[in-house]
């Protein structure tokens, strides 16, 4: 968003990649800044809030506050439960079905 050029916004971006693999080590230590084969880290955060709050604080640590925006591709089929029904909770075993939600509560 802040960025002037495709080549600024190539730097904006590597330089919060590599504040983040600080935030995470520093949070959940080195064996969290593993790369996986498509290069994203993979720490044991406990919700699903907890990862935009990593990236959240790379972003601010990098100097870029107000001028990145987080866009996600959240694999949305793999929590999709039919009949307009997302269950935001769908990897936790015996979950109380409070985290489900509809596709306009989503937008």
């Amino acid at each position: 968003t802040g960025a002037s050029s495709f080549t600024e916004a190539m730097r904006m971006g590597s330089e919060i990649y590599h504040h983040l693999k600080t935030v995470i080590k520093a949070r959940f230590g080195l064996d969290a800044t593993a790369v996986g084969d498509e290069g994203g880290f993979a720490p044991n955060i406990l919700n699903n809030k907890d990862a935009l709050e990593l990236i959240q604080e790379a972003i601010q640590k990098a100097g870029y506050t107000g001028k990145i925006e987080i866009g996600m591709d959240v694999a949305a089929s793999e929590f999709f439960k039919g009949s307009n029904i997302y269950d935001l909770d769908f990897k936790t075993a015996n979950n109380d079905g409070s985290q489900k939600i509809s596709g306009d509560q989503l937008r």
